[in-house]
Formats: structure tokens, sequence, C-alpha cells
């Protein structure tokens, strides 16, 4: 690993609609083959251990479905659910990128994905694995958000990359406004008090907060992202 390299434990948080791709709903295995090359590259290149994070909203959102008769913890469950089927995909498609990778739940699957267990996420992360993490926190009323943080700190992560689609965060939706200026940092309680502004919930980012757990948000469908956000380059928005 590069003796000034700054983060050296990550965890990525990819949304559902990510592994969509192109499509309207599903995976999309063109976009996770490519989002699998650059990770291995990205391994490769960096050494970084990394833990990921994935959301279930290209199959099942929870929230969406609770207003129409099914109780909302029930939906919930729902959409974790959801979150196992982007997680096997990933796995199965990390692993014939050359990536060792392990699929691990909060929801129990014991057919599909190992449990999660903290001392044993951290052996494979030791061992150069990539630890797929589904299920959320297993918990309902709980987002993928606050999942994200609540394992970057388990696994003593020293960092957490948000996924999206924009290359920052903006003062306000930079597709309705032509004059919208990109944050390139923002501290905790600016993103906590301004409503304009939208990285992860208040909790999540409440819990990085007082954990001190550093957030960067940036643009996952620009090749070579994620290496320089690793690498320390000012890439997106960072939040501390």
């Amino acid at each position: 690993m590069k003796p000034t390299q700054p983060y050296q434990r990550v965890l990525l948080k990819l949304s559902g609609e990510q592994f969509a791709g192109d499509r309207e709903y599903g995976v999309d295995p063109v976009f996770v083959n490519r989002l699998a090359k650059e990770l291995a590259e990205t391994i490769e290149a960096t050494h970084v251990q990394l833990a990921i994070i994935v959301g279930g909203g290209n199959i099942m959102r929870g929230a969406s479905v609770a207003k129409s008769g099914i109780e909302r913890a029930t939906g919930d469950y729902m959409g974790m659910l959801a979150t196992l089927i982007n997680g096997m995909a990933l796995v199965d498609i990390l692993e014939a990128n050359g990536v060792p990778a392990r699929l691990t739940t909060r929801l129990r699957a014991d057919q599909v994905a190992e449990p999660f267990v903290r001392r044993r996420a951290l052996r494979h992360l030791e061992k150069g694995r990539v630890v797929v993490v589904a299920g959320g926190t297993g918990n309902p009323y709980v987002t993928t958000d606050t999942a994200a943080v609540t394992t970057a700190l388990e696994l003593e992560g020293d960092l957490v990359l948000k996924a999206t689609k924009v290359d920052g965060v903006y003062d306000k939706d930079p597709s309705k406004h032509a004059d919208a200026q990109k944050h390139t940092e923002l501290s905790f309680g600016k993103v906590l008090t301004d409503p304009h502004i939208n990285v992860m919930d208040n909790a999540a980012i409440s819990l990085a907060m007082d954990n001190s757990l550093p957030i960067v948000v940036f643009d996952l469908l620009t090749h070579g992202n994620i290496r320089r956000v690793i690498e320390g380059q000012n890439i997106g928005t960072k939040v501390s």
C-alpha cells in the first residue's frame, strides 16, 4: 500500500437504482461487470480493504409498498430481501473478474449468504476479500444509509463512499438550476441543518458525526473516481 494513501479500509455504499444500470428494473449485468472491473483495478493499485453495502430499490422499495395495505415493517423486510439479490449478483460478478468476495447478510438467509459476524468480516478484509453486506441493518424503519455508517464503524473503516450519479453535493438541484454551486467540503452540522442539502438521512449523518467518520459523495459513473478518492484526490464532496 502506498505510504501516503489516506484511506486503507473503505466502505462503499451502492444504491439499488445503480444496479439497474440503463434498465428500469432489476439487475443490469453490463453495469455490474463494469463496476467489478473498476473495483478490481482499484484494489490492485491501492490494496485497499473494501466493504460494500448494497441497497435494493431497483427491485423493491419498502416505504413505497407500505402505502398500499402492506405494513411498513413488512415492506422494509421485503426491501432487505431485495438487497440480497443485488448482493448475490455483485459477489458472483466480482469473483468472475478475479476479485475474491464474500456475501454476508444481517437478515438470515443461510442458503445464499453467511450471517454478518463482525470478527469474521474483519478477517475477510484482512485476507483481501471484498465483504458485501446485504440485509441493511436487519431491522425495519432503518435505511441502508444508516446501515452503511454502522457497518463502517463496526469494521473500523476510514471512510464511507456514497456513490451517486452526480459529481458531488450542490446547494440546489443542478438539473433544474443552471446557477447551482457545488460544495467541495461540508460540515456535518451544515448537512443536518440545511434543508436544501441531501447527503444521507439524518440518523446516518448524526452517527457519522458522533464518531468522526468522514463521508465522500462522488460520481460513480466516471471511471477511476473510486481510486481517486481512496488516493486522497479532491473528488466529489467531503462531509466531515
